[in-house]
């Protein structure tokens, strides 16, 4: 019979979790104290009323500071919050347009990509061949190459124009 794994604690070790035998101690003020012995260090810690706990913990010695830790979590909280917040993510919109699109219906579009782009979005453009038009893919290749230099000021392509099926595709980024 094996004893069950000791579970994995996310975040930083803290007082008497630490198993170094010494610790580069940095004191409630932020002031380096140097390398001294964990005991010590957290003798230190009891002390001032706070917690030893362990920052950098691949350093050798590994780097322990005196501080609150339910105010350290907190803060780091509120910091990975405040860095979610801000993540865009960015989207894949799709444009579909035919061989033989209007030219009002061609701007209509047009517009859409715009918006798109200013949104700081991708699009993918797909072109689709119905029946005969498979016959004149030149056509639709035109189509996109239009596309692309109406484009080319915002965006930059980032899949060339190419067959998947009955339809061409090509994807744009913005720039």
């Amino acid at each position: 019979m094996k004893a069950p794994p000791v579970p994995q604690k996310d975040g930083p070790r803290i007082n008497r979790e630490i198993r170094a035998r010494e610790v580069q101690l940095i004191d409630a003020e932020g002031q380096n104290r140097g390398v001294v012995e964990t005991l010590v260090a957290q003798q230190t810690a009891d002390e001032a009323g706070l917690d030893l706990v362990e920052i950098v913990p691949n350093a050798t010695p590994p780097v322990c500071k005196i501080l609150d830790y339910g105010k350290f979590r907190f803060l780091e909280q509120k910091k990975s919050a405040e860095a979610r917040k801000k993540q865009k993510i960015v989207e894949i919109k799709e444009i579909k347009l035919r061989p033989g699109i209007d030219d009002h219906d061609y701007d209509v579009k047009m517009k859409a990509v715009h918006r798109f782009f200013e949104e700081g979005d991708k699009v993918k453009v797909t072109l689709r061949f119905r029946g005969r038009e498979m016959a004149h893919q030149d056509i639709g290749y035109r189509l996109l190459e239009r596309v692309k230099s109406e484009t080319a000021g915002i965006a930059k392509v980032e899949a060339e124009p190419s067959m998947e099926g009955r339809q061409m595709v090509m994807v744009l980024a913005p720039k």
